[in-house]
Protein backbone atom coordinates (compact mmCIF):
# COMPACT_ATOMS: atom_id res chain seq x y z
CA UNK A 1 0.00 0.00 0.00
CA UNK A 2 1.22 3.67 -0.69
CA UNK A 3 3.18 5.45 2.69
CA UNK A 4 0.37 7.69 3.98
CA UNK A 5 3.46 10.14 4.46
CA UNK A 6 2.69 10.91 0.78
CA UNK A 7 -0.31 13.03 2.06
CA UNK A 8 -2.07 13.72 -1.35
CA UNK A 9 -5.05 16.02 -2.02
CA UNK A 10 -8.28 15.74 -0.03
CA UNK A 11 -10.55 12.78 -1.91
CA UNK A 12 -12.80 15.21 -4.90
CA UNK A 13 -16.31 14.69 -4.67
CA UNK A 14 -17.05 12.44 -8.05
CA UNK A 15 -18.05 14.45 -11.04
CA UNK A 16 -16.75 12.32 -13.67
CA UNK A 17 -17.51 8.38 -13.96
CA UNK A 18 -15.03 6.61 -16.76
CA UNK A 19 -15.57 3.43 -18.52
CA UNK A 20 -12.25 1.63 -19.50
CA UNK A 21 -10.26 1.84 -16.67
CA UNK A 22 -6.35 0.93 -17.30
CA UNK A 23 -2.91 2.06 -18.11
CA UNK A 24 -3.88 5.09 -20.35
CA UNK A 25 -6.40 6.55 -18.72
CA UNK A 26 -4.42 6.56 -15.65
CA UNK A 27 -1.80 8.47 -17.55
CA UNK A 28 -3.69 10.88 -19.42
CA UNK A 29 -7.00 12.21 -18.98
CA UNK A 30 -6.50 11.54 -15.15
CA UNK A 31 -3.23 13.21 -14.96
CA UNK A 32 -5.23 16.30 -16.81
CA UNK A 33 -7.61 16.56 -14.28
CA UNK A 34 -5.33 16.36 -11.66
CA UNK A 35 -3.34 19.15 -12.85
CA UNK A 36 -6.32 21.28 -13.51
CA UNK A 37 -6.67 24.36 -11.06
CA UNK A 38 -9.89 23.13 -9.98
CA UNK A 39 -9.10 19.58 -9.29
CA UNK A 40 -10.42 19.68 -6.00
CA UNK A 41 -14.10 19.91 -7.47
CA UNK A 42 -13.31 17.06 -9.72
CA UNK A 43 -13.24 13.68 -8.96
CA UNK A 44 -13.05 10.32 -11.21
CA UNK A 45 -15.26 6.99 -10.46
CA UNK A 46 -13.49 4.80 -12.74
CA UNK A 47 -15.18 1.61 -14.50
CA UNK A 48 -12.91 -1.54 -15.24
CA UNK A 49 -13.20 -2.77 -18.37
CA UNK A 50 -11.50 -6.25 -19.02
CA UNK A 51 -9.94 -6.70 -15.76
CA UNK A 52 -12.27 -5.84 -12.77
CA UNK A 53 -8.61 -7.32 -10.67
CA UNK A 54 -7.25 -3.88 -11.98
CA UNK A 55 -10.15 -1.77 -9.73
CA UNK A 56 -9.26 -4.12 -6.80
CA UNK A 57 -5.20 -3.50 -6.48
CA UNK A 58 -6.27 0.18 -6.98
CA UNK A 59 -8.69 0.78 -4.56
CA UNK A 60 -6.38 -1.28 -2.02
CA UNK A 61 -4.25 1.69 -2.52
CA UNK A 62 -6.15 4.29 -2.03
CA UNK A 63 -7.11 4.37 -5.47
CA UNK A 64 -3.74 6.91 -5.78
CA UNK A 65 -0.62 5.14 -8.22
CA UNK A 66 2.57 6.48 -9.32
CA UNK A 67 2.78 8.29 -13.00
CA UNK A 68 6.29 6.97 -13.96
CA UNK A 69 7.69 9.50 -16.64
CA UNK A 70 10.08 7.63 -18.59
CA UNK A 71 12.33 9.79 -20.87
CA UNK A 72 15.87 8.97 -22.48
CA UNK A 73 17.57 11.15 -19.85
CA UNK A 74 16.35 8.96 -16.97
CA UNK A 75 12.26 8.94 -14.60
CA UNK A 76 10.48 11.33 -12.51
CA UNK A 77 7.73 9.92 -10.35
CA UNK A 78 4.57 11.60 -9.09
CA UNK A 79 1.37 10.34 -7.14
CA UNK A 80 -1.82 10.53 -8.88
CA UNK A 81 -4.92 10.78 -6.85
CA UNK A 82 -7.72 12.23 -8.94
CA UNK A 83 -9.25 8.71 -9.37
CA UNK A 84 -11.20 8.79 -5.86
CA UNK A 85 -12.92 5.49 -6.15
CA UNK A 86 -12.19 2.13 -9.28
CA UNK A 87 -15.13 0.03 -9.60
CA UNK A 88 -15.52 -3.44 -11.12
CA UNK A 89 -17.19 -2.82 -14.53
CA UNK A 90 -19.52 -5.62 -14.20
CA UNK A 91 -21.06 -3.17 -10.95
CA UNK A 92 -23.77 -2.14 -12.93
CA UNK A 93 -25.83 -0.78 -9.80
CA UNK A 94 -22.91 1.58 -8.86
CA UNK A 95 -22.68 2.75 -12.36
CA UNK A 96 -26.18 3.44 -12.71
CA UNK A 97 -25.99 5.29 -9.01
CA UNK A 98 -23.41 7.57 -9.89
CA UNK A 99 -24.60 8.15 -13.78
CA UNK A 100 -27.93 9.28 -12.13
CA UNK A 101 -26.48 11.48 -9.57
CA UNK A 102 -26.65 14.90 -10.33
CA UNK A 103 -23.33 16.07 -9.68
CA UNK A 104 -22.08 13.66 -12.32
CA UNK A 105 -21.22 16.24 -15.21
CA UNK A 106 -18.79 13.80 -17.55
CA UNK A 107 -18.33 10.57 -18.63
CA UNK A 108 -15.27 9.45 -20.33
CA UNK A 109 -14.00 6.48 -22.16
CA UNK A 110 -11.09 4.52 -22.82
CA UNK A 111 -13.06 1.11 -24.48
CA UNK A 112 -10.76 0.15 -27.15
CA UNK A 113 -11.94 1.07 -31.04
CA UNK A 114 -13.60 -2.38 -31.30
CA UNK A 115 -15.84 -1.75 -28.19
CA UNK A 116 -17.52 0.32 -30.41
CA UNK A 117 -19.42 -2.17 -32.21
CA UNK A 118 -18.51 -0.49 -35.65
CA UNK A 119 -19.39 -2.48 -38.98
CA UNK A 120 -17.14 -2.33 -41.67
CA UNK A 121 -19.16 0.47 -43.19
CA UNK A 122 -18.14 2.34 -40.15
CA UNK A 123 -21.99 2.50 -38.77
CA UNK A 124 -23.39 0.63 -35.61
CA UNK A 125 -23.56 -2.93 -35.70
CA UNK A 126 -26.65 -4.13 -34.39
CA UNK A 127 -26.33 -8.31 -35.48
CA UNK A 128 -22.65 -7.93 -33.93
CA UNK A 129 -22.62 -10.82 -31.17
CA UNK A 130 -21.91 -8.76 -28.08
CA UNK A 131 -24.35 -5.32 -29.20
CA UNK A 132 -27.10 -8.10 -30.19
CA UNK A 133 -26.80 -9.62 -26.78
CA UNK A 134 -27.38 -6.16 -24.97
CA UNK A 135 -29.74 -5.13 -27.30
CA UNK A 136 -31.68 -8.20 -25.75
CA UNK A 137 -30.92 -7.19 -22.10
CA UNK A 138 -31.97 -3.74 -22.39
CA UNK A 139 -35.72 -4.36 -23.92
CA UNK A 140 -36.07 -6.69 -20.84
CA UNK A 141 -34.72 -3.78 -18.57
CA UNK A 142 -37.00 -1.42 -20.70
CA UNK A 143 -40.24 -4.31 -19.87
CA UNK A 144 -39.68 -4.04 -16.61
CA UNK A 145 -37.04 -7.20 -16.20
CA UNK A 146 -33.45 -7.61 -14.82
CA UNK A 147 -31.29 -6.23 -17.94
CA UNK A 148 -27.86 -6.59 -17.58
CA UNK A 149 -25.77 -5.27 -20.41
CA UNK A 150 -22.40 -6.83 -20.62
CA UNK A 151 -20.51 -3.87 -22.81
CA UNK A 152 -19.55 -0.98 -21.74
CA UNK A 153 -22.07 0.92 -24.34
CA UNK A 154 -25.02 -1.18 -22.96
CA UNK A 155 -24.08 -0.43 -19.24
CA UNK A 156 -24.11 3.71 -20.17
CA UNK A 157 -27.36 3.20 -21.95
CA UNK A 158 -28.77 0.83 -19.14
CA UNK A 159 -27.16 4.13 -16.77
CA UNK A 160 -28.40 7.36 -18.33
CA UNK A 161 -31.72 5.66 -18.36
CA UNK A 162 -31.67 6.01 -14.74
CA UNK A 163 -30.34 9.37 -15.15
CA UNK A 164 -33.38 9.96 -16.59
CA UNK A 165 -35.65 8.77 -14.12
CA UNK A 166 -34.18 10.67 -11.81
CA UNK A 167 -34.61 13.81 -13.66
CA UNK A 168 -30.28 14.83 -13.05
CA UNK A 169 -30.30 16.70 -15.71
CA UNK A 170 -27.92 16.93 -18.97
CA UNK A 171 -24.32 15.37 -19.20
CA UNK A 172 -21.35 15.20 -21.35
CA UNK A 173 -20.65 11.50 -22.87
CA UNK A 174 -16.27 12.15 -24.14
CA UNK A 175 -15.31 9.62 -26.20
CA UNK A 176 -10.60 9.12 -25.72
CA UNK A 177 -10.76 6.51 -27.97
CA UNK A 178 -8.14 6.21 -31.42
CA UNK A 179 -11.73 7.19 -33.61
CA UNK A 180 -12.11 9.51 -36.43
CA UNK A 181 -15.19 11.63 -35.25
CA UNK A 182 -15.26 9.60 -31.86
CA UNK A 183 -17.53 11.60 -30.03
CA UNK A 184 -20.26 11.11 -33.13
CA UNK A 185 -19.13 7.48 -33.40
CA UNK A 186 -20.34 7.27 -29.36
CA UNK A 187 -23.19 8.87 -30.45
CA UNK A 188 -24.32 6.64 -33.49
CA UNK A 189 -23.45 3.65 -30.86
CA UNK A 190 -25.61 4.73 -27.97
CA UNK A 191 -28.46 5.95 -29.35
CA UNK A 192 -28.53 2.39 -31.31
CA UNK A 193 -28.11 0.82 -28.28
CA UNK A 194 -31.02 2.72 -26.83
CA UNK A 195 -33.70 2.25 -29.60
CA UNK A 196 -33.88 -1.21 -27.43
CA UNK A 197 -35.14 0.66 -24.77
CA UNK A 198 -37.49 3.08 -26.74
CA UNK A 199 -37.80 6.26 -28.83
CA UNK A 200 -38.99 8.27 -25.46
CA UNK A 201 -34.94 6.90 -23.79
CA UNK A 202 -33.53 7.79 -27.39
CA UNK A 203 -35.22 11.34 -27.39
CA UNK A 204 -33.82 12.22 -23.68
CA UNK A 205 -30.74 11.13 -24.86
CA UNK A 206 -30.73 13.16 -27.91
CA UNK A 207 -31.92 16.32 -26.65
CA UNK A 208 -29.75 16.04 -22.93
CA UNK A 209 -26.38 14.11 -24.00
CA UNK A 210 -23.66 15.73 -25.58
CA UNK A 211 -20.79 14.10 -27.07
CA UNK A 212 -17.97 15.38 -27.49
CA UNK A 213 -14.96 14.79 -29.77
CA UNK A 214 -11.29 14.20 -28.78
CA UNK A 215 -7.50 13.20 -29.86
CA UNK A 216 -5.62 11.94 -27.27
CA UNK A 217 -2.12 10.95 -27.31
CA UNK A 218 0.35 9.53 -24.76
CA UNK A 219 2.82 6.55 -25.43
CA UNK A 220 1.92 4.34 -22.51
CA UNK A 221 3.43 0.81 -22.38
CA UNK A 222 2.22 -1.69 -20.59
CA UNK A 223 3.64 -2.04 -16.67
CA UNK A 224 6.13 -5.04 -15.68
CA UNK A 225 7.08 -6.48 -12.49
CA UNK A 226 10.77 -3.82 -12.90
CA UNK A 227 8.72 -0.80 -12.91
CA UNK A 228 7.07 -1.72 -9.30
CA UNK A 229 10.04 -2.57 -7.97
CA UNK A 230 11.84 0.67 -8.96
CA UNK A 231 8.85 2.68 -7.49
CA UNK A 232 9.73 1.22 -4.28
CA UNK A 233 13.01 1.49 -4.39
CA UNK A 234 13.59 5.40 -5.97
CA UNK A 235 9.94 6.55 -3.91
CA UNK A 236 10.48 4.49 -0.59
CA UNK A 237 6.81 3.06 -0.91
CA UNK A 238 5.01 -0.21 -2.37
CA UNK A 239 2.84 0.83 -5.24
CA UNK A 240 1.13 -2.35 -7.15
CA UNK A 241 -0.56 -0.41 -10.10
CA UNK A 242 2.14 2.34 -11.16
CA UNK A 243 1.89 3.25 -14.87
CA UNK A 244 5.03 4.24 -17.20
CA UNK A 245 4.39 6.81 -20.11
CA UNK A 246 6.52 9.00 -21.92
CA UNK A 247 6.99 12.91 -20.65
CA UNK A 248 4.78 13.93 -24.22
CA UNK A 249 1.40 14.21 -24.05
CA UNK A 250 -1.84 15.99 -26.32
CA UNK A 251 -4.92 15.60 -25.74
CA UNK A 252 -7.37 17.66 -28.01
CA UNK A 253 -10.70 18.74 -27.32
CA UNK A 254 -14.33 19.67 -29.47
CA UNK A 255 -17.69 19.51 -28.11
CA UNK A 256 -20.07 20.75 -25.42
CA UNK A 257 -20.12 20.36 -21.54
CA UNK A 258 -23.46 21.16 -20.23
CA UNK A 259 -23.20 20.26 -16.70
CA UNK A 260 -19.10 21.84 -16.45
CA UNK A 261 -16.04 20.70 -16.72
CA UNK A 262 -12.17 20.94 -15.28
CA UNK A 263 -10.15 23.54 -16.48
CA UNK A 264 -8.09 20.92 -18.50
CA UNK A 265 -6.59 23.56 -20.92
CA UNK A 266 -4.63 25.33 -17.85
CA UNK A 267 -2.82 21.64 -17.68
CA UNK A 268 -2.01 21.90 -21.80
CA UNK A 269 -5.53 20.77 -23.12
CA UNK A 270 -6.45 22.22 -26.57
CA UNK A 271 -10.31 22.78 -26.72
CA UNK A 272 -11.24 23.62 -31.12
CA UNK A 273 -13.98 24.14 -33.03
CA UNK A 274 -12.75 21.95 -35.95
CA UNK A 275 -11.20 18.79 -34.10
CA UNK A 276 -11.24 16.83 -37.86
CA UNK A 277 -7.48 17.89 -38.96
CA UNK A 278 -5.98 16.96 -35.40
CA UNK A 279 -7.52 13.63 -35.41
CA UNK A 280 -6.36 12.75 -38.69
CA UNK A 281 -2.75 13.66 -38.06
CA UNK A 282 -2.85 11.56 -34.88
CA UNK A 283 -4.53 8.61 -36.32
CA UNK A 284 -2.41 8.62 -39.88
CA UNK A 285 0.92 10.00 -38.96
CA UNK A 286 1.10 8.50 -35.42
CA UNK A 287 -1.45 5.26 -35.29
CA UNK A 288 -1.10 4.34 -38.78
CA UNK A 289 2.87 4.33 -38.29
CA UNK A 290 2.19 2.34 -35.03
CA UNK A 291 0.58 -0.33 -37.20
CA UNK A 292 2.80 -0.72 -39.98
CA UNK A 293 5.40 -1.27 -36.91
CA UNK A 294 3.45 -3.76 -35.29
CA UNK A 295 2.60 -5.44 -38.01
CA UNK A 296 6.36 -5.67 -40.16
CA UNK A 297 7.84 -5.00 -37.05
CA UNK A 298 7.12 -8.87 -35.57
CA UNK A 299 7.32 -10.18 -39.27
CA UNK A 300 11.27 -9.01 -38.91
CA UNK A 301 11.59 -10.47 -35.18
CA UNK A 302 11.09 -7.16 -33.19
CA UNK A 303 9.04 -6.96 -30.02
CA UNK A 304 8.74 -3.16 -29.57
CA UNK A 305 8.49 0.15 -31.54
CA UNK A 306 11.92 1.69 -30.81
CA UNK A 307 13.16 -1.90 -32.21
CA UNK A 308 11.31 -1.88 -35.35
CA UNK A 309 11.92 1.88 -36.07
CA UNK A 310 15.67 1.29 -36.02
CA UNK A 311 15.22 -1.48 -38.68
CA UNK A 312 15.88 0.22 -41.79
CA UNK A 313 12.93 -1.36 -43.91
CA UNK A 314 10.30 -1.13 -41.65
CA UNK A 315 11.59 2.82 -40.96
CA UNK A 316 11.62 3.45 -44.95
CA UNK A 317 7.92 1.94 -44.78
CA UNK A 318 7.26 4.38 -42.03
CA UNK A 319 8.58 7.56 -43.89
CA UNK A 320 6.71 6.82 -47.23
CA UNK A 321 3.64 6.13 -45.85
CA UNK A 322 3.95 9.89 -43.66
CA UNK A 323 4.14 11.33 -47.38
CA UNK A 324 1.07 9.71 -48.14
CA UNK A 325 -0.85 10.92 -45.72
CA UNK A 326 0.69 14.58 -45.46
CA UNK A 327 -0.47 14.51 -48.69
CA UNK A 328 -4.29 14.05 -47.53
CA UNK A 329 -3.77 16.23 -44.55
CA UNK A 330 -5.99 19.87 -44.86
CA UNK A 331 -5.26 22.61 -42.22
CA UNK A 332 -3.96 25.27 -40.68
CA UNK A 333 -1.45 25.11 -38.24
CA UNK A 334 -0.72 21.37 -38.41
CA UNK A 335 3.02 21.82 -38.69
CA UNK A 336 3.19 18.42 -40.05
CA UNK A 337 7.42 18.03 -41.16
CA UNK A 338 7.87 19.48 -36.81
CA UNK A 339 5.53 16.88 -36.11
CA UNK A 340 6.67 13.66 -38.32
CA UNK A 341 9.98 15.10 -36.37
CA UNK A 342 9.06 14.91 -32.87
CA UNK A 343 7.73 11.01 -33.79
CA UNK A 344 10.71 9.67 -34.83
CA UNK A 345 12.09 10.88 -31.20
CA UNK A 346 9.45 9.87 -29.16
CA UNK A 347 9.22 5.66 -30.98
CA UNK A 348 13.40 5.93 -30.73
CA UNK A 349 12.65 6.22 -27.08
CA UNK A 350 14.11 3.18 -25.75
CA UNK A 351 13.34 3.42 -22.24
CA UNK A 352 9.55 3.28 -23.20
CA UNK A 353 8.90 -0.66 -24.03
CA UNK A 354 5.83 -0.44 -25.91
CA UNK A 355 5.38 -3.91 -27.01
CA UNK A 356 4.17 -4.12 -30.83
CA UNK A 357 2.40 -7.14 -29.86
CA UNK A 358 -0.03 -4.45 -27.76
CA UNK A 359 -0.59 -2.10 -30.61
CA UNK A 360 -1.40 -5.13 -33.28
CA UNK A 361 -4.81 -5.75 -31.73
CA UNK A 362 -7.97 -5.14 -33.26
CA UNK A 363 -6.72 -4.89 -36.58
CA UNK A 364 -10.24 -4.71 -38.50
CA UNK A 365 -11.65 -2.03 -36.48
CA UNK A 366 -8.04 0.40 -36.45
CA UNK A 367 -7.60 -0.12 -40.24
CA UNK A 368 -10.46 0.96 -41.40
CA UNK A 369 -9.51 4.30 -39.84
CA UNK A 370 -5.30 4.53 -40.36
CA UNK A 371 -5.09 3.11 -43.84
CA UNK A 372 -8.35 3.29 -45.62
CA UNK A 373 -8.62 6.96 -45.70
CA UNK A 374 -5.16 7.54 -46.92
CA UNK A 375 -5.24 4.66 -49.24
CA UNK A 376 -8.71 5.83 -51.00
CA UNK A 377 -7.79 9.47 -50.64
CA UNK A 378 -4.61 8.47 -53.09
CA UNK A 379 -5.96 6.72 -55.18
CA UNK A 380 -8.78 9.48 -55.78
CA UNK A 381 -5.87 12.04 -56.18
CA UNK A 382 -4.69 9.82 -59.50
CA UNK A 383 -1.86 8.01 -57.60
CA UNK A 384 -1.26 4.38 -56.60
CA UNK A 385 -1.35 4.73 -52.66
CA UNK A 386 0.94 1.80 -52.47
CA UNK A 387 2.24 2.76 -49.23
CA UNK A 388 -1.07 2.75 -47.67
CA UNK A 389 -1.48 -0.56 -49.41
CA UNK A 390 1.62 -1.58 -47.37
CA UNK A 391 0.51 -1.57 -44.68
CA UNK A 392 -2.59 -3.98 -45.18
CA UNK A 393 -0.42 -6.29 -46.70
CA UNK A 394 1.80 -6.57 -43.61
CA UNK A 395 -1.34 -7.23 -41.65
CA UNK A 396 -2.16 -9.76 -43.93
CA UNK A 397 1.07 -11.31 -43.75
CA UNK A 398 1.11 -11.36 -40.09
CA UNK A 399 -2.17 -12.99 -39.74
CA UNK A 400 -0.72 -15.48 -41.83
CA UNK A 401 2.63 -15.97 -38.97
CA UNK A 402 0.53 -15.11 -36.04
CA UNK A 403 0.07 -17.86 -33.51
CA UNK A 404 -2.53 -15.78 -31.93
CA UNK A 405 -4.24 -12.75 -32.52
CA UNK A 406 -6.92 -10.21 -30.63
CA UNK A 407 -9.72 -9.26 -33.04
CA UNK A 408 -13.53 -8.63 -33.02
CA UNK A 409 -13.57 -10.47 -36.08
CA UNK A 410 -11.07 -13.51 -35.32
CA UNK A 411 -13.79 -15.99 -36.25
CA UNK A 412 -14.12 -14.13 -39.89
CA UNK A 413 -10.25 -14.06 -40.10
CA UNK A 414 -9.93 -17.47 -39.28
CA UNK A 415 -12.34 -18.42 -41.96
CA UNK A 416 -10.65 -15.88 -45.02
CA UNK A 417 -7.26 -17.69 -43.56
CA UNK A 418 -8.24 -20.96 -45.45
CA UNK A 419 -8.24 -19.20 -48.44
CA UNK A 420 -5.32 -18.76 -51.02
CA UNK A 421 -3.49 -16.19 -53.07
CA UNK A 422 -6.16 -13.76 -54.12
CA UNK A 423 -8.88 -14.79 -52.63
CA UNK A 424 -7.40 -14.71 -49.25
CA UNK A 425 -6.35 -11.27 -49.58
CA UNK A 426 -9.61 -9.94 -50.83
CA UNK A 427 -11.68 -11.79 -47.99
CA UNK A 428 -9.71 -10.23 -45.21
CA UNK A 429 -9.71 -7.04 -46.85
CA UNK A 430 -13.60 -7.56 -46.40
CA UNK A 431 -13.64 -7.43 -43.25
CA UNK A 432 -11.79 -4.11 -43.31
CA UNK A 433 -13.81 -1.94 -46.04
CA UNK A 434 -16.25 -3.66 -49.21
CA UNK A 435 -14.61 -0.32 -50.56
CA UNK A 436 -11.21 -2.28 -50.63
CA UNK A 437 -12.40 -5.33 -51.20
CA UNK A 438 -15.04 -4.79 -53.94
CA UNK A 439 -11.96 -2.81 -56.07
CA UNK A 440 -9.95 -5.38 -58.19
CA UNK A 441 -7.06 -3.10 -58.93
CA UNK A 442 -6.97 -2.79 -54.53
CA UNK A 443 -6.92 -6.19 -54.06
CA UNK A 444 -4.37 -6.94 -56.39
CA UNK A 445 -1.82 -4.02 -55.67
CA UNK A 446 -2.16 -5.46 -51.67
CA UNK A 447 -1.51 -9.13 -53.14
CA UNK A 448 1.62 -8.29 -54.58
CA UNK A 449 2.61 -5.90 -51.37
CA UNK A 450 2.15 -8.90 -49.37
CA UNK A 451 5.35 -10.73 -48.45
CA UNK A 452 7.54 -7.66 -49.16
CA UNK A 453 8.06 -6.50 -45.23
CA UNK A 454 8.56 -10.13 -44.30
CA UNK A 455 11.53 -10.78 -42.66
CA UNK A 456 13.38 -13.13 -40.53
CA UNK A 457 10.87 -14.35 -37.79
CA UNK A 458 9.05 -17.58 -38.97
CA UNK A 459 6.50 -16.97 -36.24
CA UNK A 460 5.17 -14.70 -33.67
CA UNK A 461 4.48 -15.23 -30.06
CA UNK A 462 0.84 -14.52 -29.38
CA UNK A 463 -0.12 -11.29 -28.87
CA UNK A 464 -1.53 -9.61 -25.73
CA UNK A 465 -3.66 -6.32 -25.22
CA UNK A 466 -3.47 -4.65 -22.00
Amino acid sequence: MLDRSLKPLPKAPVRIVHLGLGAFHRSHQAWYTQHSSDAAGWGIAAFTGRRPDAAQALSGQDCLYTLIERSAGGDSFEVIGSIVEAVDGANISRLSELVSARETAIVTMTITEAAYGLAADGTFDADAPAAAGDLRELAAAAAGGTGTPSTPLGRLVLALAGRKDADAGPLAVVSCDNLSANGDVARRAVLGMAAAWGQELTDWIAGNVSFVSTSVDRITPGTRHADIEEVAERCQYRDSSPVVAEPFRNWVLSGDFPAGRPRWEEAGAVVVDDIEPYENRKLWLLNGSHSILAYAGQLRGHTTVAEALADPLCRKAVEEFWDEAARQLQGEGLEIPQYRRALLERFGNARIAHRLAQIAADGTTKLRMRAVPVLLGERSDGRTGRSSARMLAAWIDYLGFAQDFQDPLSAEIRGANRLDGIERVQALLRLVSANLADDPQIVSLVHGLCGTLAGTASSIDAPTHI
